[in-house]
């Protein structure tokens, strides 16, 4: 299930130790022992320790064979209703929520925080060439704050429909630099970032060495083909990808599992491998969790 889909969009019954969380968050320090929430919420509160200021969060849904969506771009329903308030609640904590340009294309998704108490964060898109058009949600006006993240030499004004735009510097061999983009970010107060989707961008901050944790919801369901939920170089060896370890979580009838990166990228991942994550074949990112 979509998180902005209106089934998502009902509000979760009073919680007062997620109240707590929210409370922690805009006070500052650690998470009071004895949340049930700790374990899972309060690495997403510790200050960033990168140098470019950031604490940056990937995350996606995936079948049990590791599928976002099928051949088609269908995504409706993986995740169930935990995971939409899980996503919901990632959401109310970070500064701000980042998605990429298919996914406004293929959803034209809020990326509010309906279903749980909390703000809800900056939007920003990433949009290389500004290629989106002005008549998605997102860009309309009386929505939370949005920012159009494009290259330098795209074209253009500052403002794309109601939302601002924010110029960023293009990678070597094409898309965006996310190294010299997250310190325009935090310049902006934005040092929380929920990287939420769709399953290339997730894929390309983790090429670039630029997620400090991933979440990824498993759900109880199979395809046997589909979007993967992660496209990087092809690796020859077991060693060119990347060995973690992970804290499991149930989330009703689907598992999460919180994963410290500390900014780690697979081996087979080059420092300039992060804008060519696309498989032959694969339509754009027409796949949102």
């Amino acid at each position: 299930m979509h998180p902005d889909t209106p089934e998502a969009s009902s509000p979760t019954p009073p919680d007062p130790f997620w109240e707590a969380l929210l409370r922690q968050r805009a006070a500052g320090g650690a998470v009071p022992e004895g949340n049930p929430h700790a374990a899972l919420f309060a690495p997403l509160l510790a200050p960033p320790g990168a140098p470019d200021g950031c604490l940056v969060l990937g995350r996606l849904a995936q079948t049990l064979d590791g599928r976002i969506a099928t051949a088609s771009g269908s995504s409706q329903w993986i995740g169930g209703a935990g995971d939409i308030t899980h996503t919901h609640r990632l959401r109310a904590l970070s500064d701000a929520v980042v998605v990429g340009a298919g996914t406004v294309r293929h959803d034209d998704p809020r990326l509010t925080t309906r279903a749980v108490p909390g703000p809800s964060p900056v939007r920003v898109v990433l949009d290389t060439d500004r290629r989106l058009g002005t008549g998605y949600g997102l860009f309309a006006p009386g929505g939370p704050h949005t920012l159009l993240v494009c290259a330098e030499d795209a074209g253009g004004s500052d403002r794309h429909g109601a939302a601002e735009v924010l110029r960023a510097p293009r990678a070597a061999i094409g898309g965006l630099d996310l190294r010299a983009l997250l310190p325009l970010l935090a310049a902006r107060g934005l040092r929380r970032l929920f990287v939420e989707g769709g399953g290339l961008t997730v894929s390309r901050f983790l090429a670039a060495g630029c997620l400090d944790r991933l979440h990824v919801t498993v759900a109880p369901v199979l395809l046997g083909s589909g979007i993967p939920a992660f496209t990087l170089p092809e690796a020859a060896r077991i060693a060119d990808g990347l060995r973690f370890t992970w804290a499991v979580h149930s989330l009703g009838e689907d598992v999460l599992f919180d994963i410290a990166l500390h900014r780690a990228r697979p081996a087979v991942c080059t420092p300039v491998c992060a804008p060519v994550c696309t498989a032959p074949g694969q339509p754009p990112e027409t796949a949102a969790p």
